[in-house]
């Protein structure tokens, strides 16, 4: 039953998610909100909205272990499994972008994320708009980068939105909230519940199950992008969504309520788990084929998330 519960869950998050980027972006052209702007913006920021609602309802009910492991679970899972697996599909190029202002980032605010951790065990309410705080600065130079190129192009927002009536913003609004919001619930229940049945801890549910959950919807658009010969998906996109986890997600959560560090795994294994990932990806984007993620380069991120996996679920 719980693992149904778990699966209803994941199946409310990843629609009330669709539906809440949909009529943010159409609600974003409303406000006659540039496309730049919404693709930076509103896409990331609901695109998010999954983690942080699961984030929020597992701190307001006491388990902490769940918003952490979220994020870092779904950080390594976006590097490990949804690059892993597309790159074999797909090879993936990597534009100077990656290495002077995300990839810096990315690993910025995972240095954040480990001293707050280590430096009091808990993310308070003012790390939290500290965390907050980085990612506007960041949103700001990117917006300002953004802005002194030529053209801009984002296969992320769909210009058909502009049409959209007001009437079915709404309720998508309606259908979008209501499916984080109890998709979130019986996630976390049925999570916790699956935990102790097994006998080990929400944290390795929440690096590993809930986080392959979130992650499905992106490796999935990904992967038949990939098999249609389309641009499966773009590196930047992914960092941009590790970036968004820590600042915006934890952000947040810490502001509403202070996340506790609950099992020491999180600061010894799990988070350099994470910060392993963001380094390979760094190593292999200098071998040859250089500024390319390929097959062979895939198979080197997917293994090590495998072996990452398995490694939690025996712990």
């Amino acid at each position: 039953m719980n693992v149904i519960l778990v699966l209803i869950g994941l199946a409310a998050l990843v629609i009330g998610g669709e539906f809440l980027v949909r009529s943010s972006v159409a609600l974003s052209f409303k406000l006659k909100i540039s496309k730049m702007i919404i693709a930076l913006t509103v896409v990331s920021f609901s695109t998010s909205a999954p983690e942080l609602i699961v984030s929020l309802q597992a701190a307001l009910e006491g388990f902490s272990d769940i918003s952490l492991g979220n994020v870092v679970g779904s950080n390594i899972a976006n590097i490990g499994l949804v690059l892993g697996v597309t790159s074999l599909i797909s090879s993936i190029g990597i534009d100077k972008d990656f290495y002077r202002l995300n990839w810096p980032v990315m690993m910025l605010f995972s240095g954040l994320l480990y001293f707050m951790l280590k430096s009091g065990e808990v993310i308070s309410a003012l790390e939290g708009l500290v965390l907050l705080s980085c990612l506007f600065v960041y949103l700001f130079i990117l917006v300002r980068k953004v802005r002194g190129k030529k053209s801009f192009t984002s296969e992320e927002v769909d210009e058909q939105l502009k049409e959209v009536s007001t009437f079915k913003i709404v309720v998508w609004l309606i259908i979008g909230g209501l499916g984080l919001y109890f998709g979130s619930d019986w996630l976390v229940q049925g999570s916790v519940e699956i935990a102790k049945t097994l006998g080990v801890s929400e944290l390795v549910i929440s690096v590993t199950m809930i986080a392959f959950g979130t992650s499905v919807p992106e490796l999935a658009a990904s992967l038949i992008a990939a098999f249609k010969g389309e641009k499966a998906i773009s590196l930047g996109n992914l960092i941009g969504s590790n970036i968004f986890n820590i600042a915006a997600v934890l952000g947040i959560t810490a502001l509403v309520k202070p996340i506790a560090l609950q099992t020491k795994s999180v600061l010894s294994v799990d988070i350099f788990w994470m910060i392993g990932f963001a380094v390979l990806i760094l190593i292999l984007a200098l071998l040859p084929k250089r500024h390319t993620i390929g097959r062979y380069k895939g198979a080197l991120i997917l293994i090590p998330y495998l072996i990452f996996v398995v490694l939690a679920l025996r712990s």
